[in-house]
């Protein structure tokens, strides 16, 4: 070992005891028995080895372990929920900062707002909140982090009535690169606050978010209705025109895949090629009965899922497909209609999966979403009509290749429609991906507000921007 590679080993060692010293949680090394599931996430697909997982306890702590990591010249990745594609939530011989102890939750039902920190997973929040009627727009998997969800957007089953999950928040504690705490908000850091509602995990470590709640069930309308794979032509037709005039109460999400194995599929149906529009109407039930009848109708449909139930049974319908551990891949695009050639290229690349397990999905947006201005946040594609999220997915390696190539040909004979992408679909996919998931003016401005807030881009375990005057992507 070299002289210059001695005096770093000896400054992260030296950096490492002074933390172990102040730091109240619990940190876990790589050679210690923990060690292999602390470096665990969601997508099993992914495999890095940290030098140390920092599971913080509080502010204090984030400060101490960015304090570490700076003096010890180590890179940094923040990890809520661990539930990114791309595996973000690791990093490779640096240390991550783990969330996931820091999981409170307080509901204000008087002034109808919520405190949660930042490793509060999905479905925590929602059984909080829905005891009081209330709750926020969020994603559609519970084991998901509100961190990771919140700063990229946050897409679910309640956009189209109350838009997406930032467009609920009202302030957020932020931890920057140097330690320091900031309370942001619109009225304070006002700039941070919009670069922080879709591209906030380049600024800091929020630890705690403030939210903005709604009035939500118990009960709402919600579930599949499913047609045999073969009928996709005729079933995404009518839905287009269907959806042209549904109003914001409902949201839709259509889905092509083999059926799954669940109990509330008769198993003659398990693993047989489906297409499946899935509704949640939260509004009236007998209101959304007649809204939802069209669909009901049409054709002749395999299976009707889609009945009066609590909105937390709902959140949770998707678990089952997207457990802790399999292996993920995902392509993702925006388009802006679905022309008579994106629903052809849907119908023959559909009816090519192998995999029970693979899924395309089509999330419907507008209503809410689309009302709030596209300069309000660094969220874009407000004006857009779809998100595509193509998955290829296996339990393990086997198979995973050919998921991977599935999804990326069907996505890449989507190419002429694409306008845009969600940001939290993105894998580790390089700069021009990322410009084209925030437009290049909100690119230059998130660029501005990098540098005055991580100008030597110590947050770079994310979809990354690089700070003004950084080549982008270095």
């Amino acid at each position: 070992m070299g002289t210059a590679h001695a005096e770093a080993a000896r400054a992260d060692r030296a950096a490492v005891q002074e933390l172990e010293r102040t730091f109240a949680g619990r940190l876990v090394h790589p050679h210690e028995p923990a060690y292999d599931e602390a470096r665990r996430i969601w997508n099993g697909s992914i495999s890095k080895f940290p030098a140390l997982v920092a599971y913080c306890t509080g502010v204090a702590d984030v400060v101490a372990a960015l304090d570490c990591a700076r003096r010890g010249g180590l890179p940094v990745a923040v990890r809520s929920g661990g539930h990114s594609f791309p595996g973000q939530s690791l990093c490779e011989g640096g240390i991550v900062i783990d969330l996931s102890a820091m999981n409170g939750i307080r509901v204000d039902p008087v002034h109808r707002t919520v405190r949660a920190q930042a490793g509060v997973l999905l479905g925590a929040l929602d059984r909080e909140t829905q005891h009081f009627g209330l709750a926020i727009p969020s994603g559609i998997v519970t084991h998901t982090g509100l961190a990771g969800l919140t700063l990229g957007g946050g897409i679910g089953w309640l956009m189209r009535k109350y838009g997406l999950t930032v467009d609920q928040l009202l302030s957020a504690d932020l931890v920057t690169a140097d330690g320091t705490f900031l309370q942001v908000s619109a009225e304070s850091q006002p700039e941070l606050f919009w670069g922080l509602r879709g591209a906030g995990g380049n600024f800091g470590v929020v630890t705690e978010f403030e939210f903005r709640l709604n009035p939500v069930g118990p009960t709402v309308l919600a579930g599949p209705v499913l047609w045999p794979l073969e009928e996709a032509p005729r079933v995404l037709r009518f839905y287009r025109d269907w959806i042209t005039d549904v109003p914001d109460e409902l949201t839709t999400v259509v889905v092509h895949r083999k059926a799954p194995s669940l109990p509330a599929i008769p198993p003659d149906l398990h693993g047989r090629p489906v297409i499946a529009v899935i509704s949640c109407y939260t509004g009236d039930i007998d209101e959304g009965q007649e809204v939802l009848r069209p669909l009901k109708a049409f054709g002749t449909p395999l299976l009707d899922l889609c009945v009066p139930k609590p909105y937390t049974q709902h959140q949770a319908m998707f678990d089952p497909s997207f457990p802790h551990g399999w292996w993920y891949y995902v392509k993702a695009c925006n388009v802006d209609r679905l022309t008579d050639d994106v629903v052809d290229i849907c119908a023959e690349h559909a009816l090519r999966v192998a995999s029970p397990l693979s899924t395309g999905g089509i999330f419907h947006l507008g209503g809410a979403v689309a009302r709030v201005g596209e300069d309000e946040t660094a969220y874009s594609g407000r004006g857009v009509g779809h998100t595509f999220n193509i998955n290829g997915n296996r339990t393990t390696a086997e198979g995973f290749e050919e998921e991977r190539a599935w999804a990326r040909d069907w996505w890449s004979a989507l190419r002429p429609h694409h306008a845009g992408v969600y940001v939290n679909f993105l894998m580790d996919e390089g700069a021009d991906r990322i410009e084209q998931a925030y437009g290049a003016a909100k690119l230059r401005r998130l660029r501005e507000l990098k540098r005055e807030f991580d100008p030597a881009n110590v947050f770079r375990s994310n979809q990354n921007i690089a700070p003004a005057e950084w080549p982008q992507g270095a």
